[in-house]
């Protein structure tokens, strides 16, 4: 009797020994064999309100700045010729409007106050063509260092001349672009902040007549899209760089108010590494306002010269710039105001309010924009106002244009529509040593 009951503990324990080898070797190769976890989706930028805005232009003395705040649009003149600089809640904006019928300067000119920014790119003519002003403000109470680079149609030609220059506490410094480029015909600059805050502006004077700003383009992108080229006479200049160490071919679309399409003779352009090409669109766009779409495998910036008609032809400037998605609001508006907006992928809509610089604002009101297509919206207000565009839906770009027609030639300013400073997109942040190794 003994010896069996020995016999069932011996074989009791044997067995779950035998079950527990088992299991461990199921839950083992089950463990082995089951399929990686999936590694979460990707994050995008996240949208983020926007809380204070820094906002500079350069001076022009006894001009009048226009400052817009969500609602209302006040005016503030600069006494000294000094940069204007404000601070203020999000949505703010500024800028101003000069015009001229005689003399050198004759013409009509927008600039929008610029925050700082890391990197600020502009194309236009160059020094060897037109008198081209640089104007680097730091508004902050801290030391600043920027390298200027400007690029030609033989690529880079600035050399060091524009590396490690040193801009004090609230110092503007102007810069004519001679000094740096004189033989440029063509040029895109750009202006890196290695550390510190600095607002960056352009003007432009070109030998054939006129005066304008260059607005900031958006930076080196596969996809660039260029808004606001006005409809009537006179020519159309696209100019692509390329600033990278790679050859570009660049394809090229019209988007005008009745179709979409490639301009023949110009359905891709070449961009060698490092390089500014000039394209003449003039007969491309054919007189119709329009959008230019250029894709590249390679990224690119790019701009639209526009000259005006007339015995004396005034200049305008329309650069890359993002969609609608955030909203846009120009403060610097006058007679002769309209929208250019040009819908993508699919129709588009936005909402219009004009805000007068006395008495209440507008209602706004809504503009259906078809797919692929351009439409002209005349803005109808006395004396100085601010215009909002806010999305509705669709993927829809858009510039201000300003013309008043003379005996002498028709006066031209253009304004690319840039993100409203209500949102930012901010970009993720990634789990990496980079983040504190230097």
């Amino acid at each position: 009797m003994r010896d069996t009951v020995k016999t069932f503990v011996e074989n009791r324990f044997g067995l779950l020994v035998l079950v527990i080898v088992s299991l461990s070797a199921m839950y083992g190769l089950a463990y082995l064999t089951r399929p990686a976890p999936l590694p979460p989706p990707p994050q995008g930028p996240r949208k983020v309100a926007v809380e204070t805005v820094t906002a500079v232009c350069p001076g022009t003395k006894g001009e009048q700045v226009s400052v817009y705040l969500p609602g209302s649009l006040n005016g503030e003149s600069m006494e000294d010729g000094k940069p204007y600089v404000t601070n203020g809640p999000a949505g703010l904006e500024a800028g101003y409007l000069t015009r001229a019928t005689k003399g050198a300067a004759r013409g009509l000119a927008g600039v929008r106050c610029t925050e700082p920014a890391a990197t600020t790119w502009m194309l236009g003519p160059g020094p060897a063509n037109a008198d081209v002003r640089l104007h680097l403000t730091n508004a902050d109470k801290a030391p600043a260092l920027v390298d200027v680079q400007v690029y030609a149609a033989e690529g880079p030609i600035s050399g060091d001349k524009g590396v490690g220059l040193e801009i004090a506490p609230g110092e503007h410094r102007e810069i004519d672009l001679t000094t740096l480029a004189p033989s440029a015909d063509v040029m895109a600059v750009s202006v890196t902040t290695i550390f510190g805050r600095v607002a960056v502006a352009a003007g432009s004077a070109p030998e054939t007549g006129g005066v304008d700003w260059l607005p900031p383009a958006a930076p080196p992108a596969t996809r660039v899209v260029v808004p606001g080229v006005p409809g009537g006479g006179g020519r159309r200049e696209l100019l692509v760089a390329a600033p990278g160490e790679t050859d570009a071919v660049v394809t090229l679309k019209a988007v005008s108010k009745d179709a979409e399409y490639a301009m023949k003779g110009r359905e891709s352009v070449d961009v060698p590494a490092g390089a500014v090409v000039s394209v003449d669109v003039t007969t491309g766009v054919a007189g119709s306002s329009a959008a230019l779409v250029l894709t590249s495998p390679t990224p690119i910036v790019a701009a639209v010269a526009i000259t005006g008609t007339g015995p004396r032809s005034d200049v305008a400037y329309t650069a890359g710039t993002p969609s609608l998605s955030l909203g846009s609001a120009v403060a610097g508006n006058g007679p002769g105001s309209h929208l250019v907006l040009t819908a993508l992928g699919g129709p588009g809509k936005v909402q219009v309010q004009v805000v007068p610089g006395k008495g209440t604002a507008e209602q706004p009101f809504e503009v259906e924009v078809p797919a692929g297509r351009t439409r002209d919206v005349k803005l109808k207000a006395k004396g100085e106002f601010a215009v909002v565009v806010t999305p509705v839906s669709g993927e829809v770009y858009g510039g201000r244009v300003i013309e008043e027609r003379l005996k002498s030639g028709t006066l031209l300013t253009t304004q690319p529509l840039a993100p409203a400073r209500m949102w930012t997109m901010l970009p993720p942040l990634t789990n990496t040593e980079r983040v504190v190794l230097p």
